[in-house]
């Protein structure tokens, strides 16, 4: 079949007129209305009527355009991949990472990967929240070619390496009594209540094992689904907050809160990079794997 055929159908079954089609195409209305008439034909039925001075499809249309769809996709797809493969430097690379990375870390590697990759496109997706040590449903699905990962990601034919380990550090309002310190264990505020993030959260059950390696079981006040809302709690008085540094030097005051180290030698997280082994990448999302990864302890900033 004449695939401009096929995408000229596409465009009417959509609402556009043959005139339309005819001028973003670059042909003349005769053209396309041949060639509509000539994948009826083929197909053996007809594919649109006419409803007033617009095109519509038929029953037998709607149900081929389904197909249509998916048909011109998948040849866009491949015109895409081939076109990579003849240059390299063009593309598209989807990212999947959490939240609380998207503040600070993907920003500064993609601005800096597009410094020296200016034609690569990186499409960015935030990642669904599921089981702690797992990868997300986007890498899972292959809807995202790479993903960047707030701990180990484990699974069946996963593959993960470490980029850099982000401090946890300790979220207090302006006025608490350890807004001051230059650092703090963890067991000095046993006693307060804990801003925490809400279930399903890997972060919420490496704070609630940093605590009980501390002694104590944490008495959570309010549960939050993000970071910006726990700093807001926290500033709020509502009590302490263990939290990732997010790439800022600390002691320092941040959203209205004051970031002090802590001295819990597991107050920590591994930040890496997670793909799916055995799934060929086109070399923009290859390209990309190397540039993250031989970041590694030093993020370009």
């Amino acid at each position: 079949m004449d695939t401009d055929a096929l995408r000229w159908f596409q465009l009417v079954a959509d609402g556009y007129t043959v005139t339309e089609v005819s001028d973003v195409f670059g042909v003349s209305q005769p053209g396309v209305s041949r060639a509509l008439a000539r994948l009826e034909a083929e197909v053996g039925t007809p594919l649109l009527h006419r409803q007033g001075r617009v095109l519509r499809m038929t029953h037998a249309g709607t149900a081929f355009k389904r197909h249509v769809d998916t048909l011109v996709n998948s040849l866009d797809d491949g015109l895409a991949a081939v076109s990579e493969l003849v240059d390299p430097e063009s593309g598209v690379v989807t990212l999947a990472f959490p939240l609380s990375l998207g503040s600070w870390l993907v920003p500064s590697l993609v601005g800096a990967f597009r410094r020296e990759h200016p034609r690569v496109h990186i499409a960015l997706e935030r990642t669904v929240v599921g089981e702690h040590g797992r990868a997300s449903t986007q890498l899972s699905t292959r809807r995202a070619d790479l993903e960047l990962t707030a701990h180990r990601v484990a699974g069946q034919g996963i593959a993960w390496q470490r980029v850099l380990v982000e401090p946890l550090v300790l979220a207090v309002g302006l006025g608490h009594r350890l807004a001051g310190r230059d650092r703090v264990a963890l067991a000095e505020v046993a006693d307060e209540p804990f801003v925490m993030r809400a279930a399903p959260s890997g972060m919420r059950e490496q704070v609630r094992d940093l605590c009980r390696g501390a002694g104590f079981e944490p008495d959570i006040s309010v549960e939050a689904a993000d970071l910006p809302t726990i700093h807001g709690f926290v500033a709020a008085g509502f009590g302490v907050a263990v939290v990732p540094a997010q790439g800022l030097p600390t002691p320092t005051t941040f959203a209205r809160t004051r970031l002090v180290p802590l001295t819990d030698p597991e107050a920590h997280r591994e930040v890496g990079l997670a793909w799916v082994e055995g799934r060929p990448l086109l070399p923009s999302a290859v390209t990309f794997r190397r540039f993250v990864l031989a970041s590694g302890e030093h993020p370009a900033g």
